[in-house]
């Protein structure tokens, strides 16, 4: 535990503690571009820069790890000055178009811009005519808008292990730009949007479709439809004041009310039906395909992406089930619209989702038209609907929090809330397969030992004297550990019976279209919202939920049945082209 002294205030800092990280702890904020929590700092912006007591050289505050009885000044006027200068260079290569950007009011250029004083650009511009690329349908990608800071290439390919992004050329020429200088949508991104997430400009943001939202809820012909996912309801209140892990469910399902839907659903309705059929595929593979162990979930679209892309011999392994979202989308334009006497060529369902993938996905297959029409018709972001609430003049933190979702897809299990987080569809699949072998629930639904945020997470469950392996990853850069298990153990001894994975890190509650600067603590105390409200609620299994119960009474008969797997199931291709 070396002692520093920052800024003549002394604190004892575990070893290999940077500077940057010793002045927080000294209550001393340095300010900081390029340097992520999530990431290894690239020291890229120069922002940071201190100086230590007998030098006269500025270093790095970010990289540079502290020592004993050190002396570090952070903000002696030079130091202030120099710092002023490297943002005036940024600013120079940088579109002035604050009032139309994406970020405008989140953007942490700007911030520093407005802590700094900077009220008029003096060094000539050099901002370049580079095209912006929205090739992906998720995602747009603004090079001009590009600090350089390489957040987004270090979350491409160090977390994600996707390679998508890099830079291009060098020195004021320099461009971030998928390798090889093709278009996003051809190159191995999975849609994933963790560069998005962690971008600290409008560089990468999400493809935004609120105006088609609007458009719709305009037109009087059109029913409209939302449904919101378990994440969604513990970030969205952190663009309102709320801390992270607030659970605005009540309030959401009435501000869209005001918005103007017609009929307000919930995606945990789709994630228990999703339970449905996954667990009981689980439970046949176990008594009938032992060799098709383990069961793989499928509930995110970008692992599906990056499965397809890099590990198509996988395929077998994967659960054909859809994911909640796209299920409720089909059950609204089948179940629901015979119910309620509505042609379905009439309803437009919109998706609130954490993640920038499911607009990827509400196409990417005809089983997602298994309705006759496309299920689910536009898939917006944590971030756009926020925009929407804010456009909309709807004052959520004033809102009653006692609304509910509308029958017969609102009622939900507190194991469909828990998908939001890593580990919740085990957990969840878990609970309902244990009653399908036993007959019985388990006393205890909970399973703490896959509840944390480790990258991978290993367990074996005793179910009536059956011991299921499992394990959990969730970030794609974790995923091959327990591939490679999977791909070396001998034949016919699986490593595992059941496998989770979440393209993003903490799984949905780290999604690419979240509230934007996470971090692990955010990940956290989001994950500790939804564990929260399962521990409430009075079901807790996705197979006691009541009205999914009517569900496979009235409409699709047994789980895994012929009308269950005509509407509820996928197919998967292998594309080879991407290999590495």
């Amino acid at each position: 535990m070396p002692s520093v002294t920052i800024n003549e205030i002394t604190v004892a800092v575990p070893d290999g503690t940077t500077i940057l990280e010793a002045a927080r702890q000294a209550e001393v904020e340095i300010p900081t571009l390029c340097k992520h929590p999530d990431l290894l700092a690239g020291a890229g912006c120069g922002i940071c820069v201190v100086r230590i007591e007998g030098s006269k050289r500025m270093i790095r505050a970010c990289c540079t790890p502290v020592s004993e009885g050190m002396q570090v000044h952070t903000h002696a006027a030079d130091i202030v000055a120099v710092r002023r200068t490297v943002l005036e260079a940024i600013l120079s290569d940088h579109p002035n178009e604050c009032l139309t950007c994406g970020r405008n009011g989140t953007c942490e250029l700007q911030k520093l811009a407005a802590d700094f004083g900077i009220q008029r650009q003096w060094m000539p511009s050099l901002v370049r005519d580079l095209p912006l690329d929205t090739s992906t349908g998720s995602i747009v990608l603004d090079p001009r808008k590009c600090v350089k800071c390489g957040r987004c290439i270090h979350v491409c390919q160090d977390k994600q292990n996707v390679w998508a992004l890099s830079f291009l050329e060098r020195g004021l020429e320099t461009r971030i730009s998928p390798a090889g200088d093709i278009a996003l949508g051809d190159s191995p991104c999975i849609r994933c949007g963790q560069c998005s997430a962690h971008c600290p400009v409008g560089a990468i943001l999400e493809y935004d479709q609120t105006q088609e939202v609007w458009a719709a809820l305009n037109d009087p012909d059109t029913v409209c439809i939302a449904q919101i996912a378990p994440a969604v309801r513990v970030s969205v209140g952190e663009s309102f004041g709320y801390p992270p892990g607030a659970n605005l469910d009540g309030q959401i399902y009435s501000a869209l009310r005001r918005m103007g839907f017609d009929t307000v659903f919930d995606t945990t309705f789709g994630a228990d039906v999703t339970i449905m059929e996954e667990a009981a595929e689980l439970v046949s593979r176990l008594q009938e395909q032992p060799e098709r162990l383990p069961l793989i979930t499928t509930c995110c679209p970008s692992w599906v992406d990056f499965m397809e892309k890099f590990h198509h011999d996988m395929i077998d392994h994967f659960s054909s089930c859809k994911s909640p979202h796209a299920i409720l989308g089909t059950l609204t334009k089948t179940w629901y619209a015979e119910q309620a006497g509505i042609d379905p060529e009439r309803i437009c369902m919109v998706s609130i989702m954490p993640c920038t993938a499911k607009k990827y996905e509400i196409g990417r297959h005809h089983s997602m038209f298994a309705s006759g029409e496309q299920d689910v018709d536009v898939s917006i972001t944590t971030r756009e609907f926020v925009r929407m609430i804010k456009q909309s003049g709807v004052r959520i933190t004033d809102l009653p929090c006692l609304d509910e979702p509308d029958d017969p897809m609102g009622e939900h299990s507190g194991a469909g809330t828990i998908f939001g987080a890593t580990g919740g569809v085990m957990e969840a699949a878990l609970r309902t397969a244990h009653h399908l072998l036993t007959g019985s629930d388990r006393d205890q639904p909970e399973f703490p030992e896959l509840r944390s945020l480790d990258g991978v997470k290993y367990a074996t469950i005793d179910i009536a004297g059956r011991e299921l392996r499992v394990a959990v990853a969730h970030g794609c850069g974790n995923v091959e550990t327990v591939l490679d298990q999977i791909r070396n153990a001998p034949e016919g001894e699986p490593p595992f019976h059941f496998v989770e994975v979440m393209a993003c890190p903490g799984g949905c509650i780290g999604g690419g279209g979240q509230a934007w600067r996470v971090s692990q603590a955010t990940r956290a105390a989001r994950a500790a919202g939804l564990h929260k409200d399962d521990r409430v609620r009075s079901v807790r299994c996705s197979h006691a939920n009541p009205s999914v119960q009517r569900l496979y009474r009235e409409f699709l008969g047994e789980p895994r049945g012929a009308k269950a797997h005509e509407l509820l199931h996928t197919t998967y291709q292998a594309r080879p082209q991407y290999l590495r």
